[in-house]
This record gives structure tokens, C-alpha cells and sequence, in this order.
């Protein structure tokens, strides 16, 4: 029974990082093919120039142009392959980091160095890609051979970010020990195909424990756009001790009923993050937890501004056969509800949705 943990080759966190990326790239190629969208290329092109001016490197950006579908994939591979690249560097947030990593995996299987610039998924220090449709919806998920060669998070840049990212991440990492213990509980496999081991579960763990303790101070300080060490703190739970918890200890309920939740229209300008902090909630549900997880879960997510409720999430009106679409596809063959520890059917899941949903309204007084 082998026991597996995943991680990326480096990860590098701190002030002022993104101003060494050739640096940090040239261990790894000479020509590095750079993508990231309008937003982040404006904000960093600059940058990127004055850090690879003077060295014998070359690189090129190329626009991405936003969601992370595998034509997009295709389209970009072209060009990369077209530059003759030896190295893939994604700078911005999670579909950007997914799309380079998919680039670097289709193009003869190239190191990838990723740039988060919000911290608001564990995307980052996974070998996971994840496809979404055109319309926003989830595809599928590419599981990927190796990790990125290195991980650079400037904390300088994840402080600017709009607040409501960083607090995405804390909801993404919530879910960490939760789905690891699940996993861990039903002797499954997690997501590079092992077992969990007791490191795996104690990362899971640890991601936790930060997010709960830290979370509001790390609120506070990117609020002041500034860089403090909760601030530092919560970027590392919610980008490594999130990614490699996740990856070494699996997924489960959480993430399978956020990805049921992306059929839902309203839902579709929620991030990954707060609707996988509900479906952590709905996973509680599910295991019939106790209550006084359940409560530290809610209350942690009212404290930092984290849905409760479907009516959080977007959707103000509870429609029966919408829902049940939720719980089918959270349900479907391929997906991660297969890792919990007891037979879940779409019933179960319809089930701990509204209860998770009434509990939410209960603790808001709503």
C-alpha cells in the first residue's frame, strides 16, 4: 500500500519575489513563454522586462484570455511551441496557473513555474489542471505527472489583491483537512494516486489550524494592503499547506459539491473558494458531524465574510429541481463524492444542501 505526498520541486514566498523571476527560472530554461491576462499583463510587464534585462534569457508574453478551456489550452500550446520555449511561467490566479500548467504538460511535458498573484486557491503547488467550459461550467480535471518546478508567491503583490480573493483561499483551504480525513477514514486514493500518509493528513491539519486562528488578522492587514505575518501566514495555508494537504491527502464531498454547484446560473460570479467553503459545510452534513465542528465552521465563515447559505451563493430562490441537478452532478461517476467514507447518493446530498443551507440562515439570525 504505498503511501504518496506531492508537492512542487520549489516554493518561494515573500516581498518583492516577482522582481527575481529570471532568477528563479534560470536553473530551468533560457526561453521562457510567460502568459497571463490583460489585467495581471499590464500590471506586470514592466517587471518582468527590468528583472530578465541584462541576462542571456528570453522571454515572450502572450495574452490569456480568461478561462481555462482545453481550447485555450490548444490555442496557446501553438504558440509556445512556435517560440521554442523550455520553460512555461503563469502569473495570475487560478485559471491562468491551470491553463500554464496544461501548456507545460502538452508541450513535451515542460518545467512550469507559476506566479499566483491573489491567493485565493491551493491551484498553485498542484499537478492538477482544471477544465471548465466555455460558459463557466466544469468540465473535467487533467491530472498531471509532476508539480510545477517552482511556485513564486510575492506577498507584496497577494496584499493589493481585492480582499474578497484572500478570503476565497481561506474557504478553498477550509475544506483541506476535512476532504484528507474523509479520504483518510475511507482508504482511498488521493489525487497522485496513494494513500494518505500522516505527514499528508498532519499538512491538512495545520492548514486548518492557520486559517482559523490567522484568518481575520490576515483579513484586517490585506484590508490595509499591507504585509503583515498573519498576512504571510494565511498566503502559505491557502497556496502550499492547502495545495500539497490536498493533493497528499485527496478530495471529497466539499469539492464534488462545488463542482455540482457551478450549474447553477446564479452562482456563476461566486469564486472557487467560497463555493467550496459551503460545500464544506454540506460535507459536515453530511458525515453527521459533530456540532461543535459544525459551528466553528459557520462561525469562522461569518467572521471573514464566507457564504453559509445558497442565498449567499447567489441564489435567492430555492428551486427544487435546480438543487437536485447540484446533488447528480456532485454525484456523477469521476468525481471526488466516490472518497467518502459511506455510500453517498444524490438523495444524500439534496439532503445535507438544505439543511447546510438552513443551518447557515440559523446562525445569521436570518
Amino acid at each position: 500500500m504505498s503511501k504518496i505526498i506531492s508537492s512542487p520541486t520549489r516554493y518561494i514566498q515573500g516581498v518583492g519575489e516577482l522582481d527575481r523571476l529570471a532568477q528563479h527560472t534560470a536553473t530551468l530554461g533560457s526561453r521562457a513563454f510567460v502568459i497571463a491576462d490583460n489585467f495581471v499583463m499590464n500590471m506586470t510587464k514592466d517587471r518582468i522586462a527590468a528583472s530578465f534585462a541584462g541576462t542571456d534569457q528570453q522571454f515572450k508574453m502572450e495574452l490569456f484570455q480568461g478561462e481555462s478551456t482545453k481550447a485555450e489550452v490548444d490555442r496557446l500550446s501553438e504558440l509556445c511551441r512556435a517560440f521554442k520555449a523550455d520553460v512555461v511561467v503563469g502569473i495570475g490566479g487560478g485559471k491562468t496557473l491551470d491553463t500554464a500548467k496544461a501548456i507545460g504538460y502538452y508541450c513535451d511535458r515542460l518545467p512550469v513555474v507559476v506566479v499566483p498573484t491573489v491567493a485565493s486557491t491551493d491551484s498553485p503547488c498542484t499537478a492538477l489542471t482544471v477544465f471548465y467550459h466555455e460558459d463557466g461550467s466544469f468540465d473535467e480535471y487533467l491530472f498531471l505527472p509532476i508539480n510545477p518546478a517552482a511556485v513564486i508567491v510575492d506577498t507584496a503583490i497577494i496584499a493589493q489583491a481585492p480582499v474578497r480573493m484572500l478570503v476565497a483561499g481561506m474557504g478553498d483551504a477550509l475544506s483541506t483537512y476535512f476532504e484528507a480525513r474523509a479520504v483518510s477514514r475511507a482508504n482511498k486514493l488521493n489525487l497522485v494516486g496513494g494513500h494518505v500518509s500522516a505527514a499528508s493528513l498532519a499538512l491538512a491539519r495545520l492548514c486548518y489550524d492557520t486559517v482559523v486562528q490567522e484568518g481575520s488578522k490576515a483579513k484586517v492587514a490585506a484590508e490595509a494592503h499591507v504585509v503583515t505575518e498573519a498576512l504571510e501566514r494565511i498566503v502559505e495555508a491557502n497556496t502550499y499547506l492547502s495545495g500539497v494537504g490536498a493533493e497528499g491527502g485527496g478530495l471529497a464531498a466539499a469539492h464534488a459539491i462545488h463542482n455540482g454547484l457551478t450549474v447553477l446560473e446564479e452562482a456563476h460570479g461566486m469564486y472557487h473558494g467560497e463555493k467550496v467553503a459551503f460545500g464544506t459545510l454540506c460535507q459536515l452534513v453530511l458525515e453527521n458531524a459533530p456540532i461543535d465542528e459544525i459551528e466553528e465552521v459557520i462561525e469562522f465563515c461569518l467572521d471573514v465574510g464566507l457564504p453559509v447559505t445558497l442565498a449567499d451563493l447567489g441564489v435567492k430562490t430555492i428551486k427544487e429541481d435546480e438543487i437536485r441537478k447540484v446533488a447528480e452532478l456532485a454525484c456523477a461517476d469521476g468525481d471526488t463524492m466516490s472518497n467518502m467514507p459511506f455510500e453517498v447518493t444524490p438523495e444524500k446530498v439534496y439532503a445535507a444542501i438544505l439543511v447546510a443551507d438552513r443551518l447557515g440562515h440559523m446562525y445569521k439570525g436570518t
